[in-house]
């Protein structure tokens, strides 16, 4: 978008922040970039630069703006609801691969040669893959500042700086603050937290409906795992350091977020992956609009515009969860998902209570005697077969999967039909048109709207619908009274 000069200085001049994440504006008169819906008079267009990334930004010479913070937008949108080459690096670069693996371990994944990807990522957001994972490091430095009592070398180390000189070279280049100044401009309220506990704000584009995402969220709930309390969402995380536990909670304008982690090295990669799993950089104006096109649609998005994909933060424990719900209710896939975390799972310390374990990994699950899992004996072949799966490499689930080669890979798997594929491309691998006209939801939602409730008719209806296919499905299941379509008390 950031090549479309005119929309550009529209947005800025509306300070519309539904662009926010999709371009960046730096000002040459004052060697500023800004967010499109910073609150300060807008500049005159001859002096406004586009530039698609803040890492973009700052290879140009230009830091943040103090006012509107533009290293704390929502993502861009294109990342989710694309599978190319730049749209898998840029999930990965998110989940902190560069950091602990480098520019060669973010290749080895993809496929690709580092010239190629460096090339392709120049060519789309003016940065290469080291600026860019520099940006996010700058970002996770100035959080942890603003947030916590740790001290500045322990947060340079926490953030992915290689040395205290790094550290404070980019703080002071990014944000035209020292550390120390940065330390002194938060609230002091805030700067009594913990080593370890963080409390954060997730922006996202609004609108946003809760409902159906920590509706989704809670009703499904594994136990040990995953819980409602206290208006929360919480769960634990298994992490590339360690482990942590997550509360998340809607708020006006954005997600409450308490992190407690065993190792501050995985802020990045927590807040990414909760990101992820709550669809925050989802555009809800392009898909309510594209979606209120069709007339028996229209009503179900006016009524509760907003609503979001409710994603995971582990793509392998969604797919086993998967296999589990397979022709059985949410209630008894919850049960046989608490049992295995029971028997397999690691434990782990809850300060609050109430979690007790990290889902089981596939290496862990691949052990289990099939013959104890309590459940028809295609099913455990099934869930036998992805755990080898899983915890071989044959089959990868993750940020740089790619949705085609993977959905045919599960295809080949027994026990998995059209259903199950779908759901994980969904959920698991964030495709925004997956698409499920054979649940059981979708078909009885159709029949009381007048769609066509046969798998292959309904598909053909459908197609007005892409590529926002799997936020369709979300308005369809509304139409029930599902406990996934509530927020929890």
């Amino acid at each position: 978008m950031h090549t479309d000069v005119e929309r550009c200085v529209r947005a800025v001049r509306s300070k519309d922040a539904r662009f926010d994440g999709w371009f960046f504006t730096a000002v040459v008169t004052t060697g500023i970039y800004c967010r499109p819906s910073c609150p300060a008079v807008p500049p005159r267009p001859a002096n406004m630069r586009f530039l698609p990334s803040a890492a973009a930004c700052q290879q140009a010479g230009f830091r943040a703006c103090k006012r509107c913070r533009p290293d704390t937008s929502p993502g861009s949108p294109e990342w989710n609801q694309r599978a190319d080459l730049v749209a898998r690096a840029m999930r990965l670069i998110a989940d902190g691969v560069v950091d602990r693996e480098g520019v060669p371990g973010l290749a080895a994944r993809l496929g690709y040669s580092t010239r190629q990807i460096e090339r392709q990522l120049l060519a789309e957001l003016g940065a290469g893959p080291l600026a860019l994972a520099r940006a996010q490091r700058a970002q996770t430095a100035r959080l942890l500042i603003e947030t916590t009592c740790l001290s500045m070398a322990d947060i340079a180390f926490a953030a992915g700086f290689a040395s205290v000189r790094t550290f404070n070279d980019t703080v002071r280049e990014v944000f035209a603050l020292a550390p120390t100044g940065l330390r002194a401009r938060a609230p002091r309220s805030v700067q009594g937290g913990t080593a370890g506990a963080l409390t954060l704000r997730l922006p996202f584009r609004a609108p946003l409906n809760p409902d159906n995402l920590f509706g989704h969220l809670a009703a499904t709930a594994v136990p040990g795992v995953e819980e409602w309390r206290d208006g929360a969402y919480r769960r634990t995380l298994r992490l590339p350091y360690g482990h942590g536990i997550v509360a998340l909670s809607p708020r006006p304008g954005h997600i409450a977020c308490r992190l407690t982690l065993s190792d501050l090295r995985d802020l990045t990669v927590a807040t990414s992956r909760c990101r992820r799993m709550l669809d925050l950089d989802a555009d809800p104006v392009a898909v309510d609009d594209q979606l209120r096109a069709d007339p028996v649609l229209a009503p179900l998005v006016d009524k509760a515009p907003g609503r979001r994909v409710p994603r995971t933060v582990d793509e392998a424990e969604f797919a086993v969860r998967a296999v589990l719900g397979q022709q059985v209710s949410t209630a008894a896939a919850r049960t046989h998902a608490a049992r295995l975390v029971t028997a397999h799972g690691e434990p782990v310390e809850d300060p609050e209570g109430g979690l007790t374990h990290l889902f089981p990994e596939p290496a862990a699950l691949a052990s289990v005697d099939s013959e104890a899992l309590a459940m028809p004996r295609s099913r455990r072949t099934t869930l036998t077969t992805l755990v080898r799966g899983l915890a071989d490499g044959d089959i990868r689930l993750g940020p740089d999967s790619d949705w085609p080669g993977t959905r045919a890979k599960l295809l080949s798997l027994p026990g998995f039909g059209p259903w199950t594929v779908d759901v994980v491309a969904m959920r698991a691998l964030g495709d925004p048109d997956a698409f499920l006209p054979t649940d059981l939801g979708v078909r009885r939602a159709a029949r009381e709207l007048g769609l066509p409730s046969t798998p292959a008719a309904l598909t053909a209806r459908a197609a007005a619908w892409r590529p926002w296919r799997a936020y369709a499905v979300q308005y369809l299941w509304a139409t029930d009274s599902h406990p996934i379509n509530v927020l929890p008390a």
